[in-house]
């Protein structure tokens, strides 16, 4: 498979402090096959300084292919990935939070499968292989095993993560696709939707996990646990 660009889709709500760290680490990446990047970023209507952070970075990275879109009221998570999604031109496209808790370095583990004619889609999951995986909360990890479990059994997929960040896509099939969850409920509803594409080839590869406290700026709650499982329910039973 040749992959000419691949668009990496950055969700942004109040990311100030690492917004510019993770734009230096996407730029450091040597994709394989020399493939070219296209940085997506949308702002959900940060209310710190994360837009004059980002509009610093433009201005000393210049060269750079990077596009900039603000949304004028906060919507969600996932409205700013529908956002994104709907302006991507590259061939493929990952989904990249704007904190650190993914590695940009490890894009190339999701490509391979795609590069070497196996997959349509790759998800990166933090619950297999032997890269580093931060130690923190139980209740999350036991959370979301169940969420991913409850989506394998409407999905009939053998998935380890459903709620990873990581997922790479063709840009077409996922423009194809009508999205409509705002927040968290993203990760169920994207997944369940793609897993009825016919002859879909759907992979996962081990990733890193830099995982943050809340006070370190984590923003997923038990409240958007509760929504994913409506979540599942809603487009597994009634799709």
């Amino acid at each position: 498979m040749v992959i000419k660009k691949l668009s990496i889709i950055i969700p942004v709500y109040n990311e100030a402090e690492t917004i510019h760290l993770i734009l230096n680490k996407i730029k450091n990446v040597i994709l394989l096959d020399n493939i070219l990047k296209e940085i997506i970023i949308v702002d959900d209507c940060s209310e710190d300084n994360t837009y004059e952070k980002i509009k610093s970075y433009l201005e000393l990275n210049s060269d750079a292919d990077i596009y900039y879109f603000k949304h004028e009221k906060n919507k969600g998570k996932g409205a700013a990935l529908h956002t994104g999604i709907s302006k991507a031109k590259g061939d493929y496209l990952i989904i990249q939070d704007a904190d650190l808790e993914y590695d940009p370095a490890e894009y190339n583990r999701l490509l391979k499968p795609v590069i070497d004619g196996f997959a349509d889609v790759v998800y990166g999951s933090r619950f297999m292989g032997s890269q580093p995986h931060r130690v923190l909360f139980f209740w999350h990890t036991i959370g979301n095993k169940f969420l991913t479990f409850l989506t394998n059994v409407f999905s009939n997929l053998n998935l380890t993560d459903m709620e990873t960040c990581y997922k790479l896509f063709k840009t077409s099939l996922i423009q194809g696709i009508k999205l409509k969850e705002q927040r968290f409920g993203f990760e169920p509803e994207v997944t369940l939707k793609i897993s009825r594409i016919p002859r879909i080839r759907i992979y996962e590869v081990g990733i890193s996990y830099y995982g943050r406290t809340y006070e370190e700026g984590k923003k997923i709650s038990w409240k958007d646990g509760f929504r994913a499982i409506y979540c599942i329910l809603k487009y597994g039973v009634f799709k």
